[in-house]
């Protein structure tokens, strides 16, 4: 096969190409640092990087989704500290409040305190975040979950609905609590109760926090109604559920023993009545359960009967004495409420730094393979420019011995 001039050079300047073309990548993958400068250098593991990639990116933003859940739920736990603080400090004021040796005046001074509780416990109700966002408000984070009207009483205008963050591939959190369950609501579950006597009843009659004296009675969970009647006075019990439908009774008539009290409700539970009832006073017992605790009707309430003088009066005593058990009643189950909440957010905020941990763990383990996948050896490299410019450097001394191969020139 005859070879021509013109083929010899055009091998050869395709030899000084192609070395160049390789010492040029070479430089890229230097000067970069990286060692696929184009997919086209190994495809596989270009097609394993952008998988990593966008899990590596799927990562941070569910890091930062957990940035921003930890801390809504700092500034909740915050302010449910200071709710908390709250309910202690009206829990003292009512055992001052049950005081024998206070003074009417003394009573008001204590009434004018209440009210003050109450109008920091509706700030604190009524918290933002630190966008503006109500906190404790369900899903209408622009309005305010509770209302003051022109009468006094604070109404409830939110929602219950959840505020979730996605703070993991398959995992949701909720990042405030509706303010109904903290400070309008018993903790779901709860067996406890509240008492209450009538605004008519004309004894000195005074009922005490009822007890379960077996948790399996047959009416635990259900309401009572004790009646006093005739002359001398007898009682006798009724029980209803929560729609107010007569279950049983009344009892057959009995009488109070002056000694311990104790009225038996049938079903598991007891309660102490102490002074004495008239005929036609009745006090309820009433199972927390689906009871309106509104802690801001309680405050309000306790606040009247305190700025009511009693003195001289054994029967507004009585009334006095009942107000201040009932609200005793129920600002402990907000007190409960409020900390369940709290130890929902403390079980949240576990899970979180949990799912951090985890998280920084593969956001580690997806910098290592993209390493191994992109990383340039600087070793290798730096062997393999030599050898580049070695073999560019051979194909031009090539290049120089073909261009002297010629007739003319081998004739000389």
């Amino acid at each position: 096969m005859r070879i021509s001039t013109n083929q010899l050079y055009q091998s050869g300047i395709n030899a000084m190409g192609r070395q160049q073309a390789s010492l040029l990548q070479v430089y890229q993958q230097i000067s970069s640092g990286r060692r696929m400068v184009t997919p086209a250098d190994d495809p596989l593991a270009a097609a394993q990087a952008i998988n990593i990639g966008q899990a590596k990116s799927l990562n941070e933003r569910l890091a930062a989704n957990r940035d921003v859940a930890m801390q809504n739920l700092a500034i909740e736990e915050s302010v449910l500290n200071n709710v908390t603080l709250r309910y202690q400090d009206i829990q003292q004021r009512l055992v001052e409040a049950s005081t024998d040796t206070l003074s009417d005046a003394d009573r008001q001074t204590l009434s004018q305190v209440i009210r003050n509780l109450k109008e920091n416990m509706l700030a604190l109700a009524n918290s933002t975040d630190g966008n503006g966002q109500y906190l404790f408000s369900g899903h209408q984070g622009d309005l305010a979950p509770f209302s003051l009207n022109p009468d006094a009483t604070v109404t409830w205008q939110g929602d219950q609905g959840q505020r979730l963050v996605q703070i993991d591939q398959t995992r949701q959190v909720s990042t405030s609590d509706d303010g109904l369950k903290i400070f309008m609501s018993a903790t779901p579950g709860s067996r406890t109760y509240y008492t209450q006597a009538q605004a008519t009843n004309s004894g000195t009659g005074h009922i005490s926090t009822p007890v379960i004296t077996d948790p399996n009675g047959a009416n635990v969970g259900k309401d009572f109604s004790i009646s006093f009647s005739g002359n001398p006075v007898q009682y006798s019990v009724s029980v209803f559920d929560k729609s107010g439908t007569l279950l049983d009774g009344p009892t057959v008539p009995a009488t109070l023993d002056p000694t311990t009290g104790t009225v038996q409700l049938p079903g598991g539970m007891s309660v102490k009545i102490s002074g004495e009832p008239n005929d036609g006073d009745t006090f309820e017992v009433r199972n927390t359960q689906n009871e309106d605790i509104n802690i801001f009707d309680t405050l309000d309430k306790l606040a009247d009967a305190l700025a009511t003088p009693v003195d001289g009066n054994p029967t507004a005593k009585a009334q006095l004495q009942n107000i201040l058990t009932q609200a005793g009643q129920k600002v402990q189950e907000n007190y409960n409420a409020a900390l369940t909440v709290r130890a929902s957010l403390g079980a949240r905020v576990n899970e979180i730094e949990a799912l951090n941990d985890a998280g920084q763990q593969r956001a580690l383990g997806f910098e290592s393979e993209l390493s191994r996948l992109e990383s340039l050896d600087l070793y290798t490299a730096t062997m393999d420019l030599n050898m580049r410019l070695a073999g560019l450097e051979a194909a031009s001394l090539a290049f120089q011995k073909i261009q002297s191969l010629s007739l003319f020139s081998m004739k000389r």
